[in-house]
């Protein structure tokens, strides 16, 4: 029905306080956000030393990616076998390890203690796994003394760094998502729980019929933050092996970060890191419309 002749909309009176709330974040995603990104995009399209002239390269950044002896196609691969490894295993760990928390008497105690990796900074975390892996090591040491035999140097051999980087990755992660889910299962409706136990199911039919439905936002909260992490690991494998031996343990960021401020490229860095965004944007995407088919918020 149109408003008769004279008569002016009523506005409403929330808009002014919410557009002065968000405003801030607005200006805040376009400044740190929106902006670099355009920025990013435009420069992988161009010759663009960082001394030098800058010339248009139009998709010669993006074609040299997968040329012979570039780096990017086992940096892109070592990515996803990271995210494939580290995100299952860490939700598997960290759920496991919620329940039997959430049932201890100490379950406070043990969650500060799961959370300290979490707040301990990467690189210190990194150096000081370092020293353990390496050869009269900590536990090369302790294996010597105890049972005379020696630890093979795991960081030094391409068939195991990999898995060494991953563990120290998933125990430094841990207790992020472990403290989710513990808060998730202490939020679970008991009314709910009784009624399934009075219908027959205990243990583990009541676990996997009742409780994980229940926690299946949690479990995608988790599982997307987790998987957008795991595609931008960078600290651990750069200063534990950093890439090596050879390519074995080389991320994507890691490709950015030595193309951009070891080679000097700032054009040639923009491309693989816009192939990242493209990438991690597509996976949350099907993630997000996926989530329909399993996740359940009632």
């Amino acid at each position: 029905m149109t408003n008769p002749v004279g008569l002016k909309k009523r506005k409403n009176p929330d808009s002014r306080p919410a557009l002065g709330f968000l405003t801030p974040s607005a200006v805040g995603m376009t400044v740190f956000i929106l902006f670099p990104t355009i920025l990013a995009i435009t420069t992988s399209f161009f010759h663009w030393p960082t001394f030098g002239e800058v010339t248009f390269a139009g998709l010669d950044n993006y074609r040299n990616l997968f040329a012979p002896g570039n780096q990017f196609t086992a940096a892109l691969v070592n990515t996803f076998v990271f995210t494939i490894i580290v995100v299952p295993l860490n939700l598997v760990l960290t759920l496991s390890t919620a329940f039997w928390v959430a049932t201890s008497r100490f379950s406070r105690l043990y969650r500060v203690l799961f959370f300290l990796p979490v707040v301990t900074p990467t690189v210190a975390t990194a150096v000081i796994w370092k020293l353990i892996y390496q050869p009269n090591g900590l536990v090369d040491s302790t294996l010597q003394s105890w049972f005379g035999i020696h630890m093979p140097n795991l960081l030094g051999d391409s068939s195991t760094a990999l898995i060494a980087v991953v563990i120290v990755i998933v125990w430094q992660g841990f207790g992020y998502n472990m403290l989710i889910f513990s808060a998730a299962i202490d939020q679970l409706p008991q009314d709910i729980i009784d009624a399934s136990m009075l219908d027959g199911a205990h243990g583990f039919t009541q676990l996997l019929r009742i409780k994980i439905p229940l926690l299946t936002p949690a479990i995608f909260f988790a599982s997307t933050v987790t998987m957008i992490s795991a595609f931008q690991i960078f600290s651990e494998p750069f200063v534990m092996t950093a890439g090596g031996p050879g390519t074995s343990t080389v991320t994507v960021v890691m490709n950015v970060y030595q193309t951009a401020f070891q080679d000097g490229e700032l054009g040639a860095a923009a491309a693989p890191a816009i192939i990242l965004f493209v990438l991690i944007l597509v996976v949350t995407m099907l993630q997000w419309v996926g989530q329909k088919k399993w996740v359940h918020y009632d």
